[in-house]
C-alpha cells in the first residue's frame, strides 16, 4: 500500500507492573495430646531424676538435677510450685503421712525435706556423702551413695545418720546404686548396683544383711512386691530375655518375670500388686501394666511422637510412678528436642477392650438394616454384657438412644433399625466397663438414600455490559421440610473470595433470587444443604461480563464527518495522542488496533498491548506520518487470556477515525 503510521509508546509516570495479591490462609495446626492419656503437659526442665506421687493432696514432684530443682504438679500436669536453689537434686521419698517430700541433693551433701502442704522447705540435713535414690522404711531415710548406701534418722532431737551399711556386699562401682522398699513391708530394705543385689532386715539400728544374688545383668530401677516375696528389677535375666526380672526375696533365686521386647528401664508396683514396667522404646508401646504374676499385659501405652524423628517420644529412665489409688501411672518422655512430658495415663489396671461396629455402606430410607458388632477383651466378658446404642442422623444431630443390646457368648451382637432420616447415619455402640475393664466404645456410619431434589439457576452462559446488575433466581423444586437455598457469587481474579449474596427460605413459587453486580465474569452457584428426607443440591451458572473501554483523543485540530462518520482531524506533522480508561485488574493490558484506509477498504496496520497504570489508564502517541490525505481509525480492545488476566470477557471498544491535513 505505501502508507505507514507508526506506533509509538508514551512514557507512563504512573509505574504498572504490580504484584498480584493473593488472599492468604494461616495453617494452624495444633499438637494433638496422646489418645492413650488423659493429660499431657510439658515440663519446664532440663533433666529428670526422679518423680514421686502424693495422694493425699494429689501432687506430682519431679526432680531436675541439671535445673537444680523440683517441679510440682496437680495431676493434670499444672504447675502448682518450683522448688529452685536444689543444685543435683535427684532421689525422691514420700513420708508414711506424705506430709514430707525428702529430695537428695547430690551437689550439697545434704537431704532436704519439703512440707506438702505449703512446699516450703522445712529442714536440710548433711548427711557427709552425695545422696542418690531414696527410701523411707518405718520413718528412716535410706539413701544409696557410691556403691554403697546409709541411713538419716530424723525421729530424735537431733537428725542421727549412718554411712557405710552394705555388709559384706560387694557392689558393682560400674553402674548407679538403687533402693526399693515397700509401706506394705516393714523393716525391709533392698538394694541393687549392676548385677549384684541384696535384702536387708532395717528394722533395727542399721542394717542387717538377710540374703544376696547375683543377677549376671545391669538394672535400671529395682522395686518390692507388697506381700514382700519378691524383688522386681527393671531388666530382666540375659537367659529368659527383657522384661521385667523377679526374685525371691528369701533365697534370691528367679521367678517367673514380664517379658518386655523393647529395652527395660523402669518398674514400679502398685499398693494392689499391679506392675507397670517401662521401656525405652521408639517404636513399640512403653508402658505396660501387669497383673500380678501374669505375664501378658492387661493394658500398654504407646507415647506420640512430638519430635522431629521416625521413633516416638521414649520413656525417661525410672520416671514411672503409681497414683496411691491405682487410678493413674505417671510417666514422664522425652523427645528428640530435650523436650520432657509429664503423661497421666488413665485407668492402667483395667483391660482396654476393643469394641467393632459394623453397618451397610448405603441403605434405604424407611427400610431396615442390621447392624452387627463384636465386644471382646483378654478376659472375655460374659454373655448378656449390656451395651448402649445411639443413632445420629440430620434429625436427632445429638443422638437418639435406641434400644439397649447385649452381646452373645463370643462377644458379637447385632441390632435392626429402620432409619428414619436419609445422609449420613451414625451408630454408636458403647460399653460402659465394669471392675477389671475399661469403658470403650465403636461406631460405623450408613449412606441413606434421599429423594433427588430439583433446583435451578437461570443466565448461564449470558453476557452482560459491564456493571449491570443482574438478577440471578433459583427455583427450589419439591422438597421434605427444608426450603432454604443459598446463593454465592464468586468473581473470577484471585484478588475476590467468594461471597455469599442472600440465604433464605424460598418463595410460594419455589424462587429465591439475588442480585449481581457484573464487573467481572462470575461464576454463581445456588446450594440447598437437604433435609431428612431430600438430597442435597447445588448448582452453578456462570455470567460473563464484558470490560469497561473508553477512547479520549487529544492534540486534534477539529473535529468533521466524512460521509456519517466523525473524524478527528490533525496536522501532518503532530503526534495523535489517544488516551484508553479500562477497569483495571493487576497486570491488565489493552490492545491498541490500528488500521489504515486505502482504496475503498480498511487494513490492519498492526496490534500491540499497552499496560494499564493502577488508575486504569493507558496513553499511546501515533507519530506523525508527515503527510495530508491519510485517514486511519484505532480501536482499544481487552482480550480474554491475552491482556493478561481472563476476569472480564473479550470487549472491543469503539472505533475512533482520524484524518491527517497540511
Amino acid at each position: 500500500m505505501g502508507v505507514y503510521i507508526t506506533v509509538r509508546r508514551r512514557t507512563i509516570s504512573t509505574a504498572t507492573a504490580l504484584a498480584v495479591v493473593f488472599s492468604s490462609a494461616v495453617l494452624a495446626v495444633g499438637a494433638a495430646g496422646p489418645a492413650v492419656a488423659d493429660s499431657a503437659k510439658t515440663l519446664a526442665v532440663k533433666s529428670v531424676g526422679d518423680i514421686v506421687v502424693d495422694g493425699v493432696h494429689q501432687r506430682v514432684y519431679v526432680s531436675d538435677p541439671t535445673g537444680g530443682k523440683i517441679v510440682v504438679t496437680d495431676y493434670a500436669g499444672a504447675v502448682k510450685a518450683t522448688l529452685s536453689g536444689l543444685s543435683g537434686v535427684s532421689g525422691l521419698a514420700l513420708s508414711a503421712d506424705s506430709g514430707q517430700v525428702y529430695a537428695a541433693v547430690k551437689n550439697g551433701n545434704r537431704i532436704v525435706s519439703v512440707e506438702t502442704g505449703t512446699y516450703t522447705q522445712t529442714a536440710s540435713y548433711p548427711v557427709g556423702a552425695a545422696p542418690g535414690d531414696l527410701e523411707v522404711v518405718d520413718g528412716r531415710i535410706w539413701f544409696a551413695h557410691g556403691t554403697d548406701f546409709g541411713s538419716l534418722d530424723v525421729s530424735g532431737t537431733e537428725p542421727v545418720v549412718h554411712l557405710a551399711e552394705r555388709g559384706d556386699v560387694d557392689f558393682s562401682g560400674a553402674f548407679g546404686m538403687f533402693l526399693a522398699s515397700d509401706p506394705a513391708v516393714p523393716g525391709v530394705l533392698v538394694a541393687g548396683n549392676g548385677g549384684d543385689l541384696a535384702v536387708y532386715d532395717v528394722s533395727a539400728d542399721g542394717a542387717t544383711l538377710r540374703v544376696k544374688g547375683d543377677m549376671d545383668t545391669a538394672v535400671k530401677q529395682l522395686d518390692l512386691t507388697p506381700d514382700g516375696s519378691q524383688v522386681l528389677t527393671s531388666w530382666g535375666s540375659p537367659d529368659n530375655g527383657y522384661g521385667i526380672g523377679a526374685y525371691s526375696t528369701t533365697d534370691l533365686t528367679e521367678r517367673a518375670g514380664y517379658p518386655i521386647d523393647a529395652y527395660p528401664n523402669a518398674v514400679r508396683v502398685a499398693p494392689d500388686g499391679s506392675v507397670a514396667g517401662g521401656s525405652f522404646s521408639w517404636y513399640e508401646p512403653d508402658v505396660h501394666i501387669h497383673r500380678p504374676g501374669d505375664p501378658t499385659p492387661t493394658r500398654e501405652y504407646d507415647f506420640p511422637n512430638t519430635g522431629d524423628s521416625s521413633g516416638a517420644d521414649t520413656l525417661v529412665d525410672g520416671a514411672l510412678a503409681w497414683a496411691p489409688d491405682a487410678s493413674r501411672v505417671f510417666a514422664v518422655s522425652v523427645n528428640t528436642h530435650g523436650t520432657y512430658t509429664l503423661r497421666a495415663l488413665t485407668d492402667p489396671t483395667k483391660e482396654l477392650p476393643t469394641l467393632k461396629v459394623a453397618a451397610p455402606a448405603t441403605a434405604e430410607r424407611a427400610k431396615k438394616l442390621t447392624v452387627t458388632g463384636k465386644l471382646t477383651s483378654k478376659t472375655p466378658l460374659p454373655a448378656g454384657t449390656g451395651l448402649k446404642v445411639t443413632r445420629t442422623d440430620l434429625e436427632s444431630p445429638s443422638g437418639k438412644a435406641l434400644a439397649a443390646v447385649t452381646t452373645k457368648a463370643d462377644g458379637s451382637f447385632s441390632f435392626p433399625d429402620t432409619p428414619p432420616a436419609g445422609g449420613k447415619v451414625t451408630y454408636k455402640v458403647s460399653y460402659a466397663g465394669d471392675a477389671t475393664h475399661a469403658p470403650v466404645s465403636g461406631s460405623d456410619a450408613v449412606q441413606v438414600s434421599r429423594k433427588a431434589t430439583t433446583l435451578t439457576l437461570n443466565n448461564n452462559g449470558k453476557l452482560y455490559s459491564y456493571g449491570k446488575d443482574v438478577t440471578f433466581t433459583a427455583h427450589l423444586g419439591t422438597t421434605y421440610k427444608n426450603r432454604t437455598v443459598a446463593i454465592y457469587a464468586d468473581p473470577f481474579g484471585a484478588d475476590k473470595p467468594k461471597k455469599l449474596l442472600k440465604k433464605a427460605k424460598v418463595n410460594s413459587s419455589g424462587n429465591l433470587s439475588a442480585t449481581v453486580d457484573m464487573t467481572r465474569d462470575t461464576a454463581v452457584t445456588a446450594v440447598f444443604d437437604g433435609d431428612a428426607r431430600s438430597a442435597p443440591k447445588t448448582v452453578k451458572s456462570t455470567g460473563y461480563a464484558q470490560a469497561k473501554i473508553s477512547t479520549a483523543v487529544s492534540k486534534h485540530y477539529k473535529t468533521g464527518k466524512i460521509g456519517s462518520t466523525t473524524y478527528y482531524y490533525f496536522r501532518k506533522n503532530t503526534d495523535p495522542r489517544f488516551t484508553t480508561t479500562m477497569n483495571y485488574y493487576s497486570g491488565r493490558q489493552q490492545r491498541f488496533q490500528l488500521q489504515v484506509y486505502y482504496q475503498g477498504s480498511w487494513y490492519d496496520s498492526g496490534s500491540e498491548y499497552f499496560a494499564l497504570a493502577t488508575n486504569g489508564k493507558s496513553a499511546v502517541n501515533l507519530e506523525a506520518p508527515g503527510e495530508s490525505g491519510i485517514r486511519a481509525r484505532m480501536r482499544s480492545s481487552y482480550i480474554n487470556g491475552s491482556s493478561g488476566d481472563s476476569v472480564n470477557s473479550t470487549t472491543h471498544g469503539a472505533w475512533k477515525y482520524f484524518t491527517f491535513t497540511n
